[in-house]
Order: structure tokens, then sequence, then C-alpha cells
């Protein structure tokens, strides 16, 4: 298995009083390492429910009805079905393998806690014996630089000290620890992991490129600006994860100058960290501008896959080509699409585009369209290829 994520079968249904919601139908779709993939369409045709369930984050009442979602990072000795997975270990897979940037950055962060203390959590959570590894490193060091009587008066406390950080290298999740944790004059013997983890903590908010970072770092959600708070939910997911990045559309509420920063940031750490990344957007010119291959999808389907350049130069379904219709250029009018979006709950039967399709013909209204390859890499659901 050469991809990073492969999703089969995939089907979401929300049960609902007024219906069965089918927020995702079928979905197969497939993200190779380093790459980003860019998931358009109009609100609502499944999204974002795609990326919670890559997560196994859906809200109630929705629920994973059917289909598998292999994940396939290097740290992990065989490809995984995140389906299958229990809930403890799919626990310790997000924030650290996998991380999401929600689309609203205030609902994303807890208004009565710091920055700091946010961000501290994850690392805390997830990089643990990496913490007490530097966390020995700075008592060995003490250890040579004190010799006098601070030093002989100190010297038992650090030795219990290191102990107490080796059991966490071995095992972060031993029972002895747990107890530890649980017993306040002993728990403070660990104070160093947390110093540990506030240092990265400022570090990760300089790699966004926080300014002062130390300020923010003792900040709350609401000292901040838009822009400010997008960055620092993004440095919150890049403090643990550097192999699959979901990005909820990050930049829908931000003016254009903060939109660029946080597109060229998005970039330049997938450059340097070498992460895929999800963007999930209903922007057509940011998917052209950061992906490299883009799905469209429509009301819970996937219509069309495509390396970005191809896409835009010979777009083959229908949706798609009135996609890219509806984007203003310069002397050119858009054109809307005709109609509206299908009810959830009594989608059309055949094709779920063919009441809004021009080109609609009468097996569209009974077939559903199977996705299938047309050209190298080119694949489409569409009764015309």
């Amino acid at each position: 298995m050469k991809e990073l994520i492969k999703i089969e079968g995939l089907n979401v249904r929300f049960h609902t009083y007024d219906g069965v919601v089918q927020a995702v139908d079928n979905i197969d779709l497939d993200i190779k390492p380093a790459e980003t993939f860019g998931l358009v369409g109009e609100t609502g045709c499944g999204k974002t429910v795609t990326a919670l369930a890559i997560l196994r984050l859906i809200p109630a009442p929705g629920k994973i009805e059917a289909g598998s979602i292999y994940f396939n990072a290097d740290s992990l000795s065989e490809p995984v079905n995140l389906l299958t997975l229990s809930e403890d270990r799919m626990r310790e897979i997000r924030g650290s393998l996998i991380a999401m940037i929600f689309q609203e950055p205030s609902a994303a962060l807890n208004p009565v806690f710091t920055i700091g203390e946010q961000i501290t959590e994850a690392i805390l959570l997830h990089r643990q014996q990496e913490l007490a590894e530097k966390a020995i490193d700075t008592i060995d060091k003490l250890l040579l630089e004190k010799h006098g009587l601070i030093g002989v008066i100190a010297q038992p406390v650090w030795w219990i000290e290191k102990n107490l950080y080796q059991q966490v290298i071995q095992n972060p999740r031993s029972r002895c620890l747990r107890v530890i944790r649980r017993i306040p004059i002993i728990r403070r013997l660990l104070w160093r992991l947390r110093a540990e983890a506030g240092k990265m903590a400022i570090s990760v908010l300089k790699d966004v490129e926080i300014p002062d970072a130390e300020r923010i770092f003792q900040q709350y959600p609401h000292q901040m600006s838009g822009g400010m708070k997008q960055r620092t939910v993004i440095a919150m997911a890049l403090a643990c994860c550097t192999t699959l990045l979901i990005a909820d559309e990050p930049t829908t509420s931000l003016d254009v100058t903060i939109q660029a920063q946080i597109l060229e940031l998005l970039r330049r750490l997938k450059a340097e960290e070498g992460a895929s990344i999800l963007y999930i957007t209903h922007d057509l010119a940011v998917a052209a501008e950061l992906c490299d291959r883009i799905g469209v999808m429509y009301a819970g389907s996937l219509c069309e896959v495509a390396e970005v350049k191809e896409i835009f130069a010979n777009p083959l379904h229908p949706y798609t080509h009135a996609l890219l219709q509806a984007v203003p250029k310069p002397g050119v009018e858009p054109s809307a699409i005709s109609g509206y979006l299908p009810d959830p709950t009594k989608l059309p039967s055949g094709c779920k585009f063919h009441p809004r399709c021009p080109r609609a013909m009468g097996i569209c209204q009974e077939q559903v369209p199977v996705m299938k390859e047309v050209t190298a890499g080119h694949l489409v659901a569409c009764h015309l290829h």
C-alpha cells in the first residue's frame, strides 16, 4: 500500500426525525504521502463529514455505516483500518499522526485556558517520551555544573527525577506512573515535563510566524485577532503531527492578506515537514494555488478526481464544468448553476446532479454512475464518459 490514506466504500448517515441523511455515499478516495489533496464542492456536500470520518469524530446522530479507511504512516508497522481500531488506540493516533485544523478557530480554542496551556496539553499527551529525554539531558547538565553545597543537597532529588523520567521513556502509561501522577507531592517531581512542553509550544508558535511568541503563549483566545487564532490552531495541530494534516476551510473567515499568509504557511510546512494535507474548501482559486490533486463532491458523492492542472484544463463532469463557469474571471460574466442542492433526506434517483444538469439523459435518472478512470489519473463518475 503506497497511499497514506485509502478510503473505500465510505458511507455516513445521520438518522434524524425528518429522515435519514446520506451525508457521505460510497466514497472512494486516496491521499499519497507528501501530497496536498483538495476536496471541493458546495456547502453541505459532505466534505467536512468525510474529514471527521477519518478521525472517527462523527457527531450524533451520525454513524459510519460502511466502508474502510486504511492509514499507512511510516511509524506504523503495517496499514491499519481506522474504523476497526479501539477508541484508546484511535485517541493515540489523533493529534500525534493525524491532526485537524477546524474551520472556526474561536470554536476550536477553549476560552478559559491560555494559548500556552492548550498547546502544552497536546504535547504532554503525545510526546511524553521526547519530553522525558530532554528533561534527563537538563538534569545531566545540572549534575555536571553543580559541585557546591547546592549541588550536594539537590543531587538526591535530581537522581529521583532522572529515574522517574527514565520510566516515562520506557513506558509512559505504566501503572507506577499513573499512581505517581495522582499524588500531588510526588507529582511535582515531574515538573520538568511541563517546562519542556512549554519550550516546545513557544517554538511551534514561532514556526507559524507568530511574533512575540512568549507573550502570545500567556494570552487567552479573546485577546487575539482572527488571523492569530488561526495560526495558533495550526500550531496546535503541528505540535505533535507531521503525517496528515486536515485543514477544513482554514481561511474562510480571514481577509485576503491573512489568507495568503496562511496558505504560504501551509505550503512551507508541507515542504519542510513532508506532511500530507487534506485541504477542504469551496474556493476553487485557493485549491488551484495549493493542491496537487482535487476531488469534486456533490450531495455526498465524489464526481471527479484529477490533478489540479488537468481538472482546470479539461473538466469532464458537468458539475465540475459548472463550478468553473461560476468562478469570476476578468472580462467574462460568471454563470450560476441552475437549481438547488437536493434535499439530503430525499435524494434523486440515479445521478444526484441530473435535475440540474444541462446534459442529462434518460439513463442519468435511472442508474448511479460508477467512478472510472478516463485518462491516467483522471477519474469521473458520469454516464457521458
